[in-house]
């Protein structure tokens, strides 16, 4: 029998690490309580929301009646209201300075307003207003330079002292749902269109850089903040994927795990993990290196969820559904909020590390994994598994009966995506 002599090491040492690690993911999951609160005063449905850049406590919403308001996240109350737009304010997004934001709506306007709230006796006005030719669906501002993107049916450049673009970009004739500027490679931007497709532009260049078809709408997408090439882009087919922009023949990932539309989707600042939203009522949240969601949130009363944002210290979760709500979510369910004592951060530490040691056993396996899902989520998965397992068996049968080559293997990747045009 091997004997260790070695006093300092115990011979039950892993059965009792074994039980701490069974007993610390069995807590984690009694503790996991992620809804904080929800912000109500909306009158219509929230339909967009910007983050502002410089202050963690303020987030800007906009609803489908056109008004505007404006949060304080630490009194979670709403510091102002603004009557924005006739009908919806379809998108938003707050200068880099943090000194005003730019909203556009369904009244073919694109509107620019001061970030502080008027004097006494002021007027509630915007600084400048710009009136378009046709309506605009999205807007995003530039990173760095004073220079904002929208798009309606083309791209539309605009520098914030002109009234007219400097320059329109378009490729195929059709509504461009959103569009958005890398955070890094601060000149790429990418725009989703409902014929279907993703395309990548460069503002130095006056024409569209390359664009992928895939097989359904791509309702929006977000840039890794970390990763210049890297985006994800959540679709209609209840997928999202994440492209390399040099590489757009085949996704890097493929994220299943929603039973209806996604409809928005945010990165965290570190670039590891989103969060998406989507039409069947809840948000998940993905590492970007794994195809299934790690978690899912879900309340009896949150509607189809239109947007969500990933806060810049990557602590929360906002997201603003249909009926009328913006809930703030903790991105870790489980995490203790607060100051921690140097003791509880030495054992969270070591209960992370043993969780991640045994991450695999069965039985942990089985208490880390299980998320209770609301009865129709629940149902729509199951019978889409029977639906892929139909599926999976009528090509093995084909592949089975016909000559030997004639089925070609197409892996899961590549299954959704129709062609890459350069």
């Amino acid at each position: 029998v091997p004997r260790n002599y070695d006093p300092a090491l115990h011979p039950f040492e892993v059965a009792r690490e074994y039980t701490r690690a069974l007993n610390a993911t069995k807590l984690e999951r009694v503790f996991a309580k992620p809804f904080l609160s929800s912000l109500d005063g909306h009158r219509d449905g929230v339909n967009c929301m910007a983050k502002h850049p410089k202050s963690l406590s303020t987030v800007l919403s906009g609803a489908c009646d056109g008004e505007v308001k404006i949060w304080n996240l630490t009194k979670r109350q709403c510091i102002r209201t603004i009557q924005a737009h006739e009908g919806f304010v379809r998108g938003m997004c707050a200068r880099f300075c943090g000194t005003s934001f730019f909203t556009v709506g369904d009244d073919k306007t694109i509107k620019q307003w001061k970030m502080e709230s008027p004097e006494y006796g002021e007027e509630e006005e915007p600084i400048h207003t710009i009136l378009g030719k046709t309506v605009y669906t999205g807007i995003d501002h530039h990173w760095k330079e004073p220079v904002f993107a929208t798009c309606g049916h083309q791209v539309d450049i605009w520098d914030e002292q002109r009234t007219s673009p400097k320059c329109s970009l378009t490729w195929g004739f059709d509504s461009i749902s959103s569009v958005k500027f890398n955070p890094i490679e601060t000149y790429l931007l990418g725009s989703c269109a409902s014929d279907r497709n993703i395309v990548l532009y460069d503002m130095r260049k006056s024409t569209p850089l390359k664009k992928v078809i895939l097989n359904m709408r791509t309702n929006t997408l977000c840039w890794n903040p970390m990763e210049a090439f890297i985006f994800t882009a959540a679709n209609e087919d209840y997928n999202l994927y994440t492209f390399d922009m040099r590489f757009l023949e085949s996704p890097v990932m493929v994220h299943m795990d929603h039973v209806s539309a996604v409809l928005d989707v945010d990165y965290s600042p570190t670039g590891k993990e989103f969060v998406s939203a989507s039409f069947d009522k809840s948000i998940r949240i993905f590492p970007v290196d794994k195809g299934h969601s790690r978690e899912v949130y879900h309340t009896k009363r949150m509607q189809h969820v239109i947007t969500v944002k990933w806060t810049s210290d990557n602590k929360y979760i906002l997201c603003g559904s249909d009926e009328m709500n913006i809930r703030l979510w903790k991105a870790n369910a489980s995490e203790k909020l607060g100051v921690l004592a140097p003791r509880e951060k030495a054992a969270m530490n070591y209960n992370q590390k043993l969780k991640e040691k045994f991450q695999f056993h069965p039985q942990i396996r089985r208490i880390a994994q299980h998320r209770h899902l609301p009865k129709s989520i629940y149902c729509q998965i199951k019978e889409q598994r029977i639906m892929r397992e139909a599926r999976r068996r009528k090509e093995l049968n084909r592949r089975k009966h016909s000559k030997p080559g004639s089925v070609p293997f197409v892996p899961e990747r590549k299954k959704h995506i129709v062609a890459v045009v350069k």
